[in-house]
């Protein structure tokens, strides 16, 4: 059988898991072109571009053996199943509950009895067991799923239902298990990871996992997914700067910088309150990289929005911003609403904020030529005929070493430290010490 994931670092963690299942019980997996009986799509509908893309490889894969077994499941799938219903390819169409137990729903397949729960009433995390998803060095772990913040764009609330945590000794037990098969990273996701424990009966929060993470013997690494800027206080990074393993990068989603456009998101923060988070990881993290999502052409979004939002992220400098032109979801508060922006207004915004944040990347890169850094080194690239080893800094900058001698056995999964060199677009050229 073969597996295809779309979207974002949960989906894969899931993907993962479903594979395990299979492998589990004596099924192979194969690679994207090899003929296969069984084809699982592990959808995403975070954008209308996703939801094409999660089509196009449904068709995709059935075309490789028409006689196969083709599933659709995941977020997509769940929120809208009557659309999929209608692509003549897809057998067998599964919503997010039912990943945990896709080996049972596929064997009875031939039944037709297989029906899509309500997602918003779940109440408790799917676990999926100790599964190891390792993306090359870093393995990826989910510690929570659901959402309850109902952004007026977003579509993954309906998709994913209410905040669920993962019992704390299931996180650590897994990431023990990484620990013991040479892992150096762990990279904690969810799809509200801010939210962690707020679904316990007693008192556990994100930053008591973490404490606890940090003492685990083997591990090197702790890398924090997307997180909500309300959680960045203090209280909070005053507990985070005495783990030694944190690394000292983070995404925050802001999704613009004018209030006004914020309100009608329904993001609950202001610019101001932001700023503070950044003034505050700054402080405690001088080398601190920041990253960030921002979505243009929001409706309702005026030239002098824009701008607002523009001078606001001069200001601020983000490392890198994800830049994503709105596109309505349907189910959603924002598409309906009035004053819809159009598509070349989007497209001229999204350039302008692409071209800043190259900018802000470049000089963010060349502050560190002729600096020794210390790099986890993951895999081997062949550039213009010279093989490099490459790897990421503890803040999230990507890393090239020529490879003269040697090959990458001798470097994967182990921290060096190196001297920069120079750059070359958004890399650091280096060599080692």
């Amino acid at each position: 059988m073969r597996f295809v994931h779309c979207g974002c670092k949960v989906n894969m963690y899931e993907t993962n898991a479903m594979m395990q299942i299979f492998l589990n019980n004596g099924y192979e997996i194969v690679e994207f072109t090899d003929i296969a009986n069984i084809y699982v799509v592990n959808t995403c509908t975070v954008t209308n571009m996703a939801d094409k893309k999660s089509r196009q490889m449904l068709r995709k894969v059935k075309s490789i053996n028409p006689n196969s077994i083709l599933v659709a499941v995941g977020c997509y799938a769940q929120v809208a199943k009557d659309e999929l219903s209608k692509i003549p390819e897809i057998d067998l169409i599964l919503g997010v509950n039912e990943k945990k137990d896709i080996l049972e729903h596929i064997e009875k397949y031939k039944q037709n009895n297989i029906e899509i729960s309500d997602v918003l009433h779940k109440k408790e995390f799917a676990e999926f067991g100790s599964i190891t998803y390792s993306e090359k060095t870093r393995a990826v772990i989910k510690v929570q799923d659901g959402c309850d913040r109902y952004c007026t764009y977003c579509i993954i609330p309906y998709a994913r239902g209410r905040v669920r945590s993962r019992k704390p000794e299931n996180v650590l037990n897994e990431i023990k298990d990484i620990a013991k098969k040479g892992i150096k990273e762990v990279v904690i996701t969810g799809i509200h990871v801010a939210s962690y424990g707020k679904d316990f009966k007693e008192e556990y929060k994100l930053i008591d996992l973490l404490e606890e993470i940090n003492n685990i013997s083997g591990l090197d690494r702790i890398r924090l997914g997307s997180l909500e800027p309300t959680l960045i206080t203090k209280e909070f990074v005053d507990r985070l700067i005495k783990l030694d393993k944190i690394c000292n990068h983070f995404h925050l989603s802001l999704q613009s910088g004018c209030d006004e456009t914020l309100k009608r998101m329904n993001r609950r923060y202001t610019t101001e309150e932001f700023s503070k988070s950044v003034e505050i990881l700054r402080k405690a993290y001088p080398e601190v990289s920041l990253t960030t999502d921002i979505i243009v052409g929001f409706p309702g979004e005026t030239e002098e929005e824009f701008n607002t939002t523009y001078k606001f992220l001069e200001n601020i400098k983000f490392y890198k911003m994800h830049v994503f032109q709105y596109s309505p979801r349907k189910g959603t508060k924002a598409e309906v609403m009035p004053n819809q922006i159009d598509g070349k207004i989007k497209e001229s915004r999204s350039k302008k904020l692409i071209e800043l944040s190259n900018k802000n990347e470049i000089m963010y890169n060349e502050k560190y030529i002729g600096r020794k850094i210390d790099v986890l080194f993951e895999d081997e690239h062949i550039e213009d005929g010279i093989k490099y080893i490459k790897g990421h800094t503890k803040n999230y900058m990507v890393v090239k070493v020529k490879l003269e001698n040697g090959t990458k056995e001798e470097y994967s999964n182990l921290i060096k430290k190196v001297n920069v060199i120079g750059t070359d677009k958004m890399e650091l050229i280096a060599e080692f010490c």
